[in-house]
């Protein structure tokens, strides 16, 4: 576009000065000509560059998940085969769920048991109680018996022997309520002791059934979003473990990022909801309608590693490295009722970015980036 421009200026040049002769062609008009192009020129790239700038740097990214099983185990199905996508949910491999399976069950017995003993703790705090209330009837009756010998004695009429032996008893008795209250107290700390709605055992087991069935589920590895299985090397028989770190497979997610690197004065113009086209290599001669979502306002140049060490000045001899771009995520625009576009995953191209700026010069770079798409189409290789 822009040399079709300077071609029109050209022409207009060689029809007044050349052609009509209504401008002098000397010396003059030929230095006024060639600095008008460049003006001209300058003042276009310049502009354009800010109000529809533009990106040779498009990348289409793909999360990747690598499938690590929280288990181990030996595999016993592998349900799906490499470059095919599958939905959130879908079973990937399944590990042999045996043992899981049997440590469910066992815990499963214990629950019972404990759940059985718990019912038995309001029993001997039932039994602890009357067995307090007992002890405490047979103190206050050698209490009294020992009152009464007292009594007896003071008036003569009883012995000394029978003072002693009932103050003995009575110390008997003090030592039994006191023992009784304590085995009441014990059967009473056993129930409170309560998480939730449970005792603490039945807690405990509880919690290690809880654990034993996400083990179990674990044997059966899902599919973590939609996306495709790759790299799927695994087979039945494999034995899989979670350390050392080895994945079992490679799942690239289907949701997609796209981003365009921009020189950071390039973006003064630009936010989100500006317009945007993006020409793919892997798509020639399609145009690709897309949003500006957000801007990247962050660099590794702008990060300093975590450590003790001040960082050290740069030598003055040393130039400094060049200002890195800044990531302009982009979102593809989708038609309703239409199929979503597959753009395959590291797909490269360029794109133009539309600001509210000048917006008859957005034609220039609608037609640099038509351009640029049609080129898609040559290969340019020799062999």
């Amino acid at each position: 576009m822009l040399e079709l421009i300077l071609g029109g200026y050209a022409f207009l040049v060689w029809l007044l000065c050349i052609k009509l002769k209504v401008i002098p062609w000397n010396i003059q008009t030929q230095v006024g000509a060639v600095a008008g192009a460049i003006g001209l020129a300058a003042t276009l790239i310049f502009t354009i560059n800010v109000v529809a700038p533009s990106s040779s740097d498009v990348r289409v990214i793909n999360y990747v998940v690598e499938v690590v099983p929280r288990v181990q185990g030996t595999v016993t199905r592998v349900a799906v085969e490499g470059n095919q996508l599958v939905k959130k949910g879908e079973v990937l491999l399944e590990i042999d769920n045996t043992p899981y399976r049997l440590k469910v069950r066992e815990l499963e017995a214990k629950l019972a048991d404990a759940t059985g003993t718990a019912k038995t703790l309001w029993q001997d705090l039932d039994s602890a109680q009357s067995s307090t209330r007992a002890q405490q009837a047979h103190l206050d009756l050698m209490k009294k018996r020992l009152g009464e010998s007292q009594a007896l004695a003071n008036a003569g009429a009883g012995n000394q022997f029978d003072v002693e032996n009932f103050a003995t008893e009575v110390q008997k008795a003090e030592a039994a309520v006191a023992s009784a209250r304590t085995a009441e107290s014990k059967a009473q700390t056993r129930i409170d002791a309560v998480v939730g709605a449970d005792i603490a055992a039945v807690a405990q087991i509880k919690a290690q059934l809880e654990q034993a069935k996400y083990d179990l589920a674990s044997t059966v590895i899902r599919a973590p979003s939609d996306g495709y299985a790759v790299n799927v090397s695994v087979r039945p028989g494999n034995f899989l473990v979670a350390m050392p770190f080895r994945p079992a497979m490679s799942f690239v997610e289907h949701e997609q990022r796209i981003l365009a690197f921009l020189e950071q004065n390039e973006l003064r113009y630009v936010k989100p909801g500006n317009k945007a086209e993006i020409a793919f290599k892997s798509l020639p001669g399609a145009i690709v309608h897309a949003k500006v979502d957000s801007i990247v306002w962050a660099s590794s140049q702008g990060q300093l590693m975590q450590g003790g060490a001040v960082p050290n000045a740069p030598f003055e001899t040393v130039h400094a490295p060049l200002a890195q771009k800044y990531a302009v995520k982009l979102t593809l625009d989708h038609v309703p009722g239409e199929a979503a576009l597959f753009v395959p995953m590291g797909a490269r191209g360029g794109a133009a970015l539309y600001t509210d700026k000048v917006a008859p010069l957005h034609l220039l770079r609608m037609v640099m980036i038509r351009l640029q798409s049609k080129l898609n189409y040559l290969v340019l290789k020799l062999h």
